[in-house]
């Protein structure tokens, strides 16, 4: 199973905290996508030779999705954990030449937090489409801080609050 290697800079990490009257009646949401790392390229999946403590100990506090089919490439498979549906359907079957641009009709799990009240916010690599209507904030992401398709070092602040501190 390819999940997505411990490069930082292409996490992406989904956020999604409690917003409700009675915060302690719904639990917080953090998803994790990595990019280019393998099932095994953490300790707590049985690597002896790479130290991941933190992942470690991560991975022993969490739910873990284990059954979950991964594409080829980053963008499809972001397109099918944040939609549900085979990524083809959602438009996305590739990287390049907009191939990587999600339906906008597609509906994300950020739109579904949000629609249930929780806040939802984004860090990390999109790689969904830079422009109106495909952006992490088009697609319920109420906060988002990420380097778009093009790369590192070209990073978008698409709204204010937690990320206002950010340096790109």
């Amino acid at each position: 199973m390819r999940v997505g290697g411990l490069i930082f800079l292409n996490l992406a990490i989904i956020l999604s905290g409690c917003s409700s009257p009675d915060p302690l009646s719904r639990p917080n949401v953090i998803l994790v996508i990595t990019d280019d790392q393998g099932y095994g390229d953490i300790g707590a999946h049985g690597n002896s030779a790479i130290k991941t403590p933190v992942l470690d100990r991560l991975h022993d506090e969490s739910v873990r999705l284990t059954d979950f089919h991964v594409d080829p490439t980053c963008s499809p498979t972001r397109a099918a954990l944040l939609t549900g549906r085979y990524s083809t359907r959602t438009g996305v079957w590739h990287t390049i030449m907009g191939r990587s641009l999600m339906a906008p009709e597609e509906v994300t799990l950020a739109e579904l937090f949000a629609e249930a009240g929780y806040q939802t916010g984004m860090v990390g690599k999109w790689h969904s489409g830079d422009n109106y209507p495909l952006r992490p904030q088009d697609q319920g992401f109420q906060e988002a801080f990420y380097h778009p398709a093009d790369g590192v070092g070209r990073g978008h602040r698409a709204d204010h609050g937690i990320f206002d501190r950010c340096v790109v």
